[in-house]
Order: structure tokens, then sequence, then C-alpha cells
């Protein structure tokens, strides 16, 4: 059986940065965009930089929630389309979204591509 080289191996996509999920959340709608960003990029190759991952992820979140996290300077959002229940149902967190979750899925990034 022949070994794999990294030319043969099958692309990763970046749907990888989003397992596992974050114990955490800000609001309730946050899970929501993680699993639509996970799914919407489930067959986007990663790109060979973390500062393309970068403007990746905040591309999709602006086509996802509607929001450029780097000029919003809101704490929150409704979105409808992520409305299924509770109390602080379709609020999406853009403070934990600024803080922690791209912070955290750029920090994955990096580990990926330092291997």
């Amino acid at each position: 059986m022949a070994h794999e080289t990294p030319a043969d191996a099958p692309a990763m996509t970046m749907a990888v940065l989003f397992d596992p999920e974050p114990e955490r959340w800000g609001l309730r709608g946050d899970t929501h965009v993680w699993r639509t960003l996970r799914e919407r990029l489930s067959h986007t190759e990663v790109p060979p930089s973390v500062d393309d991952v970068t403007a990746l992820l905040r591309a999709a979140f602006d086509q996802a929630v509607g929001v450029d996290l780097a000029r919003d300077e809101s704490e929150a959002v409704y979105r409808k389309e992520y409305a299924h229940g509770g109390m602080s149902s379709g609020m999406v967190h853009l403070k934990t979204w600024r803080e922690r979750l791209m912070p955290l899925l750029t920090q994955r990034a990096k580990a990926l591509l330092a291997h």
C-alpha cells in the first residue's frame, strides 16, 4: 500500500475549524450561526495563510448575519432565521464573536496551518 503524500492527501475544509463546538456561547443565536458557518464552509478548502482564513471567516459571518464585525459596534443583533425558541432566541452576540469565537477559529487555523 502506497503512503499518501501531502499532494495526494485530501484537502482539509474550513469545517474542521468548527469542531469541537465551544462550551460557552454569548446568546442563543450564536450556536445557530456557528453551525451555519460550518455548513457553508464545509466544501471550502482551508486557505494557506491565517490572514486568508480570517478574511474568509469574516466574509462568511457577514453573509450569514449581515454584520461586518470590524465596522459594526453593536453588542448584539436579532436575526429571525436563528430564532428557534428561548429567551434570547435569534439574538447573535457580536461581542462574543469579536472577543472569543472568531479568535478561537483563528487560533485553530494557526494550529492547523503550523503542521
